[in-house]
């Protein structure tokens, strides 16, 4: 779809509302984890630098339409400041006339982060009036924000509705790099493809079933897959309902597309009994728990990953945030960074895929790391989020 830039805006001496996803992670009152807002910073530092008066709007948590104190972006505006080199004001409300006076205090070049839009009923309601209010803090609108772009909420598609828009780089880059995902990637085409369960992401195997040449399927979902099969899993974490695996590897067969399922897996007696996990092959589960796929497993992935030129890691291999359970998904980043860096294109999903891989060392090398969790998932699935849709 053809959308405009920020190359495309007159910026200088305009009150730019800017949409960013600074839903970061909170620890002790301070901002745990900056990725989100070093994501945001290349669009707010472009804007200050071309003489834009910049209003941030973000959200943080799930205030459900109260102001709450726990949820204050306050701590936020100090970490932003602090990563963009230069002063961030704050104003303790986005709407009313606390937030235009702040406003109307910004030169150009100023930026001021507008308290949580979810403190107010309206944003989530995508309430025409609150849309309103927010639009008359601005004259121009960008929305940089991809991680919420699958909520059609009042910041984040009515506003785009009611001033001239643009996309922001981060929204840019993500849209760059998902669409070539799902319009004529390079092909050997490869899905490594994990998470919990089979039915959270059918809609991903299905919409890219026509597109990819194989899947390497790990975490709960492998287990699903297997037990579909006929093998028993023990006491793994799998789907109740084995009906939508089955359909994938029915689909699978008829559309000649390849699913790479696990021969050997690191299991455990327990979810907590890390000291006692070892390998077996998939047919010597017995009652044990399966955590992460096996190094054999890893290793053959880690060839199919290696011949593609199309590349995307949508979920862990296994129970990455434990030592023990680590080394499939430690296994596939290094392949895919392997193949990256001998020129394939690999694109990291969000949520858990890309704390799995900043956790493991190998985001660095990837290609593109969304920031998205639900909204890459939707991209995926071949829907048309509301936040890009209203940018056309």
């Amino acid at each position: 779809m053809h959308f405009r830039t920020i190359d495309d805006l007159d910026v200088r001496g305009k009150r730019v509302l800017v949409r960013e996803d600074l839903n970061v992670p909170m620890k002790d009152g301070a901002v745990g984890d900056p990725t989100r807002i070093d994501a945001a910073l290349p669009t707010l530092r472009a804007l200050s630098e071309r003489g834009a008066r910049v209003v941030i709007l973000s959200h943080l948590g799930r205030p459900d339409g109260i102001a709450n104190p726990a949820f204050t972006l306050r701590p936020v505006a100090a970490a932003l400041a602090e990563h963009l080199g230069k002063p961030v004001a704050f104003a303790e409300d986005c709407v009313g006339p606390v937030a235009r006076a702040a406003v109307e205090a910004l030169r150009d070049g100023d930026l001021v982060l507008l308290e949580n839009v979810r403190f107010h009923a309206g944003e989530e309601r995508n309430d025409p009036a609150f849309a309103k209010e927010l639009a008359a803090l601005g004259d121009l609108y960008v929305n940089d924000a991809f991680g919420t772009a699958h909520r059609a909420h009042a910041s984040t598609e009515g506003v785009a509705h009611l001033l001239p828009h643009a996309a922001g780089l981060l929204m840019q880059a993500e849209l760059h790099a998902l669409g070539g995902l799902v319009a004529n990637p390079a092909q050997p085409y490869v899905c490594a493809i994990g998470g919990a369960k089979v039915k959270d992401k059918v809609g991903v195997f299905t919409n890219l079933m026509d597109k990819v040449g194989a899947f390497c399927i790990g975490g709960g979902m492998a287990n699903t897959f297997l037990a579909a099969g006929g093998l028993d899993v023990g006491a793994s974490l799998k789907d109740d309902d084995l009906g939508p695996a089955a359909g994938i590897i029915a689909l699978a067969q008829r559309k000649n597309v390849t699913l790479h399922l696990p021969t050997d897996v690191v299991v455990a007696p327990r979810f907590d009994d890390d000291d006692a996990a070892h390998v077996v092959g998939i047919n010597a589960v017995g009652n044990e728990m399966i955590l992460d796929i096996g190094p054999e497993t890893a290793r053959a992935y880690a060839r199919a990953i290696e011949r593609a030129r199309t590349i995307v890691f949508n979920g862990p291999m296994g129970v990455y945030e434990k030592a023990a359970y680590q080394n499939g998904t430690k296994v596939v980043g290094e392949a895919i960074a392997r193949a990256t860096r001998a020129g394939a294109i690999s694109v990291v999903g969000g949520g858990d895929a890309a704390a799995a891989a900043h956790e493991l060392g190998f985001a660095g090398a990837m290609t593109h790391v969304s920031t998205g969790g639900g909204a890459t998932l939707e991209f995926l699935e071949g829907k048309m989020l509301p936040g890009v849709a209203a940018l056309a």
